[in-house]
């Protein structure tokens, strides 16, 4: 059967293309749909990135234990993304089978973002553990739903994009998540800029910083909302052809168990690259705002004015750093062929590596922009290359649940990184800056393992 007739949303371009794909090639706005929802989802994760170390040393926290507050992100999205791959995978309705879960994660989310800022505003008390709870407990319920919003638009991608077109939708997902992080970013500096306050009473954060969550709220609620109207997913029929199912053979749905024993070995192997990756960028969460503070501000005080100046010059860094990823994802990973993942999966890591430890030797607020550019590169590489090289290796029988399980080798490293800073942090001297150091081994060490994947489509690389 013609693939191009088959289809009636009006989304496909041309007939199925090379590497032995079958499903069709997008219109460029099918694509751009599809992606576009990202920039609202990553202004939340930003805002958790780039602010939420401030708020929880804002509103009382001992930076010694700042490693338990960022637990909580990873291990929700451990739990709830396989569960809603595992349920998407078999949810067909007219609204399609990954968009409902969109449709109720967004509200949710935006409504997480507005209350988390206000932390320490509803008079439990600096350093009071009611105040430490809601900011906990906030955080967690934002995670949760944020990665309610994530998962479908990284599953769709894997639903809809054949392999010529694979790599530029995640880069453009990727670039367009930098983008509303480049925003949510700048917006705390943006606010101080024209005057608004950027320091509050003893215990709050400040309104810059509140705005900027209300702003994301706003946006994610909006993007998130264009991409359920303007994508339109393959019916039962559809998708069985495109990615040869035979739908008079009902099958079982094998649980999540079952399939994290069936994973094809790429699974595992992509894994260990992300578990020092992750492990490497939690660090830079937990500590930049502190280590920039330290190194440029000299000073320790989150109550300070140096130290919510940090907070904000992190902020600018951190937009930055998203400019830098979207630049290298529109020049080089759009333009990635697949036999080529590897190597720029190995250079992306390498200058991450770089970058990281030019943080821990960087005193000048200026000179940090090279570096934070380095991690952009990282950031682009990290969250395209591994995701095709996996889903390269996936039929579309069980795409959903495997992206969701995948998302397990982002957490699990992360949740590791947590505990081991609680002996690792003591042993470096309980130097911020130094942490940094750690991460940059450890990006190397994961650079080094990209060399053991072994992927269908891309060439060996070696070390």
């Amino acid at each position: 059967m013609d693939a191009k007739a088959k289809t009636g949303s009006g989304d496909v371009e041309t007939e199925p293309k090379s590497f032995a794909s079958h499903l069709p090639s997008l219109k460029v706005s099918t694509i751009f749909a599809m992606t576009f929802g990202f920039f609202g989802v990553n202004m939340a994760f930003s805002l958790q990135q780039s602010q939420m170390g401030r708020i929880f040393q804002t509103i009382g926290a001992n930076p010694n234990n700042l490693g338990f507050f960022f637990i909580l992100p990873p291990l929700a999205g451990m739990v709830i993304q396989p569960l809603i791959g595992k349920y998407s995978d078999r949810t067909w309705t007219r609204f399609g089978r990954r968009m409902p879960y969109l449709f109720i994660g967004a509200p949710v989310a935006a409504i997480v973002l507005v209350l988390l800022p206000n932390a320490g505003s509803f008079g439990f008390g600096y350093g009071s553990a009611a105040a430490l709870w809601f900011a906990a407990i906030a955080t967690l319920f934002m995670d949760l739903s944020s990665n309610v919003c994530m998962q479908p638009f990284k599953m769709v991608i894997g639903d809809m994009v054949n392999e010529d077109q694979k790599d530029m939708a995640w880069s453009w997902q990727q670039s367009f998540s930098n983008l509303g992080g480049v925003l949510a970013s700048l917006v705390p500096f943006f606010l101080a800029f024209i005057g608004l306050s950027n320091v509050a009473q003893k215990g709050e954060v400040p309104i810059t910083v509140k705005l900027a969550y209300y702003l994301a709220a706003a946006v994610l609620l909006l993007t998130s909302f264009y991409t359920i109207a303007k994508v339109h997913e393959y019916n039962p029929e559809e998708y069985a052809l495109y990615h040869n199912i035979d739908l008079t053979k009902q099958k079982k749905q094998p649980s999540l168990w079952e399939l994290t024993k069936k994973a094809p070995r790429v699974f595992w192997e992509i894994s260990v690259v992300q578990f020092f990756t992750w492990f490497a960028i939690l660090y830079s969460w937990t500590y930049a705002a502190g280590a920039i503070s330290l190194n440029v501000w000299h000073t320790s005080n989150p109550s300070s004015a140096g130290y919510q100046a940090a907070g904000n010059w992190y902020g600018v860094l951190t937009c930055i750093q998203a400019v830098a990823s979207v630049i290298f994802g529109l020049l080089v990973q759009a333009r990635t062929k697949p036999e080529h993942r590897k190597a720029w999966y190995v250079f992306g890591l390498l200058a991450g590596a770089l970058g990281f430890i030019l943080i821990f030797f960087i005193h000048s607020k200026w000179l940090l922009v090279l570096p934070f550019c380095l991690i952009g590169i990282t950031y682009i590489t990290m969250n395209t290359q591994p995701f095709s090289l996996l889903t390269e290796a996936l039929n579309g029988e069980n795409k959903g649940s495997y992206l969701g399980l995948f998302n397990c080798s982002i957490c699990l490293p992360q949740i590791a990184a947590s505990l081991c800073s609680f002996f690792i942090f003591p042993m470096v001297g309980h130097s911020m800056p130094a942490m940094f150091l750690v991460g940059g081994v450890s990006l190397v060490i994961a650079a080094f393992s990209v060399r053991f994947i072994h992927s269908k489509l891309s060439e060996p690389v070696k070390l």
